[in-house]
């Protein structure tokens, strides 16, 4: 992330650059030079994930208890010298940066393949070396903050520029994060998260001012560089050939660098002393060789630039207009302009963020054109238009969804309904097991419906209505475009609810709607009565459990005891006790069979704040229901045929919930002609009606399962064309 070769170039070559700090003092300079005010850091929260999660078990879903009391001692440690946290997460993926997205979710597929294939041939799990976060832990991260009191906010833009922007604002302490972007930007001053420790609160700061005058730069220089030598907008192979002549004439190449670094000093040497000499006079594109890439350039260089700022590498015409992603937008971020600064986001929901752009840049009409980038091409997309759905014509309902996404209240909603584009990033998948689908194909009937309820299509059970842009990662899938899902109607009687009622609506009787509607989206309405009779929070595991048994026909009994064994045992049990548990070995199927379940938990997640959140959110958050490790115990001891009792670990009240839950998710399976038998009964191999899904038929998902309510993993397929639904084939 950031700026390509700068952070190895910062510790190797500028060691002076970075300062050790520590917080409390901070916090005690901060309020004796500001009496009456709270000292405050902003928490870039993607950049923290992997400081945050601490559990040594990470392959077998998710120690959630544990990283629960992780979040909690963070918290604690930083409320304890009077500093308030402001947590950011990313909100949506800027189509100037797909290309790098895809980019890095490839990457994970080849790590989570050598992750599988160590799991298989030392049934154990890979060391720290090869971590991974669990599925999912970016989802109910905010959810924890939020339960441990905390500002947690997502962003409507990358979430880098609003963390640099809200701590420029807010006159903040500092921004904790890992991205050299914060050292681009001229806001607040940035702290390591990866320097932290927790016990002293001592940090490194990593000093732009210290940076800039190292290389020879003033800080406004910063962003041109950045773009330069390459970051998450313009490529880095852009502007190669240029680095090589600004390192062939470079004089006063350092032995002590290696060459990375020498290329940053070769290329700071050039704005220096050969592009400032016309600065102001030329254009960029008169001093660089921008070509085609003129645009994104622009726009890359404009993405550092924070409310109020200018760039003296742009020439002044205040007048220029410029179309980014479809949005017209005046140049000027100066809140002094007259001109009017179309903004994205809600004043009514958080402070003004104009998308990154300068009072005085001149882009002329090259910058208005070409907007539209061929998807076949995802590193170069550019500035790719922003597909908007216009089928939401409730501005009052697009706002409360806006409003609930800024405050980190729900998942996807908002993308849905704004953009028609989404994404969900890599998961513990293993590519070569025939026989247990992706995630991304067993949740996609939900999903489908969700879009019929949030955008109003899906009409009578047709694939018509708007489609929405899935970029959901696969075995398979090479991402150069997105899936396009139709949205599918769901079967209520009476019809959908208008979102207007389920959002809004306080009458006598909604609550029971939102769960009708809810459990539409599922195709499980004839559950209803004993998924309605089973006691918290125990009812949404039931809900997932007979969807996904459902589903997948290569599920059998011993998984069901596995996955409610572990439910109830995980009542009570302290994150110590958790810690200590010890697995004989892991087992590849199992730590599938966990992501599935934890990615429907976030599908839960997605459901529920879709239908006006009909079921409390801690119901199926991770810590409540699912612990990796407890469950790959139950697992393996199931699959040795132990029976309830031992599984529940001679619990009484164990045992009685065990079979009552167990009879409640097999007769709803029951219902939907889908009985859950003993692998024991199994032919050897089994691996379903067919095998998993293959990969080359690319196509636009709508098609029909079970009673025409929803499309069965196998019969699905991606890609952005029509098709028709045909039987997977095997790879």
């Amino acid at each position: 992330m950031g700026v390509r070769g700068l952070h190895g170039f910062v510790a190797s070559s500028c060691p002076h650059v970075c300062t050790v700090v520590n917080f409390k003092e901070l916090a005690e300079r901060h309020r004796s030079q500001h009496p009456g005010g709270t000292p405050a850091v902003v928490v870039d929260a993607m950049c923290c994930l992997r400081y945050w999660y601490t559990p040594e078990s990470w392959v077998c879903g998710g120690q959630w208890r544990e990283y629960y009391s992780s979040l909690r001692e963070f918290v604690s440690a930083f409320t304890a010298v009077g500093i308030k946290l402001i947590f950011f997460f990313d909100g949506m993926v800027e189509q100037s940066k797909r290309g790098e997205w895809v980019k890095r979710r490839l990457k994970n597929n080849r790590e989570i393949a050598k992750i599988f294939h160590h799991i298989k041939s030392h049934r154990e799990q890979p060391g720290r070396n090869m971590f991974f976060i669990p599925s999912g832990l970016a989802v109910f991260t905010r959810f924890a903050l939020k339960a441990l009191g905390q500002e947690t906010l997502c962003s409507l833009q990358e979430a880098d520029y609003e963390v640099a922007s809200y701590g420029f604002q807010n006159n903040c302490l500092g921004i904790l994060g890992e991205d050299t972007d914060y050292l681009i930007y001229d806001t607040c001053p940035y702290f390591s998260i990866s320097e932290l420790s927790l016990d002293s609160l001592d940090t490194v700061m990593l000093c732009r001012e210290k940076l800039s005058q190292s290389l020879g730069l003033r800080l406004a220089d910063l962003p041109l560089l950045a773009c330069l030598l390459g970051n998450d907008v313009v490529p880095e192979g852009m502007f190669e050939s240029f680095r090589y002549k600004c390192l062939t004439s470079y004089a006063s190449v350092r032995e002590s660098c290696d060459r990375r670094g020498n290329v940053i000093l070769a290329v700071a040497d050039h704005i220096s002393k050969v592009l400032r000499l016309h600065q102001g006079e030329k254009k960029l594109e008169e001093m660089l060789p921008l070509g085609p890439n003129k645009a994104l350039f622009y726009k890359g260089v404009a993405s550092y630039l924070l409310p109020g700022q200018k760039s003296p590498w742009f020439i002044q015409k205040p007048k220029d207009v410029v179309t980014l992603d479809k949005q017209v937008l005046s140049m000027s971020s100066d809140p002094e302009s007259k001109q009017e600064v179309p903004m994205c986001m809600d004043p009514e929901s958080r402070q003004k963020l104009p998308v990154g752009t300068d009072p005085e840049c001149n882009l002329e009409a090259a910058m208005c054109a070409n907007t539209e980038v061929k998807q076949e091409d995802p590193v170069n997309m550019g500035l790719e238009a922003k597909h908007q759905v216009t089928v939401v014509s409730d501005p009052e309902i697009l706002k409360v969804a806006r409003a609930q996404h800024v405050r980190a209240e729900s998942y996807l909603v908002y993308s849905v309904m704004s953009s028609g584009e989404v994404e969900c990033s890599s998961s513990l998948e293993d590519a070569t097991d025939q026989a247990l689908p992706s995630q991304a194909f067993v949740y996609r009937p939900v999903r489908q419906r969700v879009y019929s309820l949030l955008l109003g299509g899906g009409g009578g059970g047709s694939s018509t209505g708007p489609a929405v842009k899935e970029w959901f990662v696969y075995s398979g899938n090479p991402l150069r475009q997105p899936d396009l899902v139709r949205p599918l109607q769901m079967n209520l009687p009476g019809g959908t609810p208008s979102l207007r009622q389920l959002w809004l609506s306080q009458e006598p009787g909604i609550q029971a709607q939102r769960l009708d509607t809810l459990l539409a989206c599922f195709d499980l309405s004839s559950s209803r009565e004993e998924l309605q009779a089973v006691e918290r929070p125990f009812q949404a595991l039931c809900c997932l459990l007979v969807y996904l048994f459902v589903q997948v026909d290569t599920l059998c009994l011993e998984d069901l005891h596995a996955f409610i064994a572990q439910a109830l045992c995980l009542q009570g049990k302290p994150a110590v006790e958790l810690a200590d548990l010890q697995l004989d070995h892991i087992d590849p199927r199992a730590v599938q069979l966990a992501t599935l379940l934890v990615r429907g938990l976030t599908t839960l997640v997605l459901v529920n704040g879709a239908c006006g959140s009909p079921w409390e959110m801690a119901d199926f958050m991770p810590w409540h229901l699912f612990d990796g490790k407890l469950f790959h115990q139950k697992y393996l001891q199931s699959e040795k045929g132990y029976t309830a009792e031992v599984l529940v670990e001679q619990n009484r009240s164990h045992v009685t919930r065990f079979h009552t839950l167990k009879s409640v998710v097999c007769k709803a399976c029951g219902k939907e002609n889908r009985p859950i038998v003993s692998r024991r009964h199994w032919r050897p191999h089994h691996a379903g009606r067919w095998g998993r899904q293959g990969s080359s038929s690319h196509g636009t998902s709508s098609g029909y399962s079970r009673s025409g309510h929803g499309q069965h993993w196998r019969d699905q397929g991606p890609g952005s064309r029509q098709y028709e639904p045909d039987q997977w084939r095997r790879y």
